[in-house]
């Protein structure tokens, strides 16, 4: 999301902006890392973010696993420029394609759940562009549960490609993923992508109790794309608090302990992480060698661990003497 955009624009320009030789230092470093997986989609960047991802990416094509999304914002002007239709879907397909320099995509995702379109279009038209080798694989972004079942249902009906994956926003702040959507995957073995780990870096050590100061307080009170997730300054300062100790006994950043706790998560698969700099990337992926003890894991979970919802306390109640209580 750090790359393409205008500097003035009040979404992409606070998110990053990145062009030209300040954009490929930041992926290249990104690959020397050892990273293989970028995620993108149709409208990141104000519809720049392929364009300059395909220009890095010339010559290293085969070496990185691509995914990009369609129909989470408007793509244009005009009625079908929105949505998870059959026409836009298979427009958006082959302008990514384009932006890409690329003749494949390995993971294609359906950026938000479309009410207004029926499933069946949806999944027929991808299906389409895997048949035709134009995308690999399928997937759901911000989709809840059911509408992920429902789609592996209708997929198993008509023996057509289903999702393989599911990307969802996780993290110490908000954890509601716990409840359906990761225990879904699990039971289908879908692979789980995790993004806004940091919560718009309010679990960077940046936010005071009061909900930070300065330039990020501003940053995140007046641009909408910064104050997504919605954060309550009050309910997240105890977890702040953990986080800083727990930081301190491992010599670690805040950053470092928010995402080491997401990696040691089950049936996560992968985090999404987006930088301005490679220091700051570079910084941020240290995370993956920061083993948190247990005693750090069980601070962490008690401090951000969500109230059960029903039906899931009655469930957990139900199942008091039958064995191992299914996460």
């Amino acid at each position: 999301m750090t790359l393409g955009g205008r500097a003035d624009d009040p979404i992409w320009g606070a998110v990053g902006a990145l062009h030209g030789e300040e954009a490929s230092r930041l992926v290249l470093a990104a690959l020397d890392a050892g990273i293989n997986y970028i995620d993108t989609a149709d409208t990141y960047g104000g519809g720049e973010s392929e364009d300059e991802l395909g220009r890095i990416l010339a010559g290293r094509r085969d070496s990185v696993l691509i995914a990009s999304k369609a129909g989470g914002s408007r793509s244009g002007p005009g009625p079908n420029d929105l949505g998870a239709t059959r026409v836009h879907l298979t427009r958006s397909i082959e302008n990514s394609l384009r932006k890409l320099r690329t003749d494949y995509i390995d993971l294609y995702e359906l950026h938000i759940f479309d009410h207004l379109t029926a499933l069946d279009e949806s999944l027929a038209a991808l299906d389409d562009a895997v048949r035709q080798g134009k995308i690999r694989h399928i997937g759901a972004s911000n989709f809840d549960a059911w509408h992920i079942a429902k789609a592996l249902g209708i997929s198993a009906l008509r023996q057509i490609s289903g999702f393989v994956s599911a990307q969802t926003h996780y993290s110490l702040l908000v954890r509601d993923v716990e409840m359906d959507l990761l225990p879904l995957a699990e039971s289908e073995n879908l692979g789980v992508m995790v993004w806004g780990p940091l919560a718009a870096g309010y679990l960077t050590g940046k936010f005071d109790s009061a909900g930070g100061t300065g330039e990020s307080s501003s940053r995140r009170a007046t641009n909408p794309q910064a104050s997504i997730p919605p954060v309550d300054p009050v309910a997240a300062a105890p977890v702040l608090e953990v986080v800083r100790a727990v930081a301190e006994r491992n010599n670690a950043t805040s950053a470092q302990v928010a995402l080491a706790w997401i990696l040691a998560r089950p049936v996560i698969t992968s985090v999404t992480i987006g930088a301005r700099t490679p220091e700051r990337l570079l910084s941020n992926l240290q995370a993956v060698d920061l083993q948190l003890s247990a005693q750090d894991l069980a601070d962490l979970d008690e401090v951000s661990a969500p109230a059960p919802r029903y039906p899931h306390w009655l469930n957990r109640l139900a199942e008091l003497g039958r064995g191992p209580v299914p996460r």
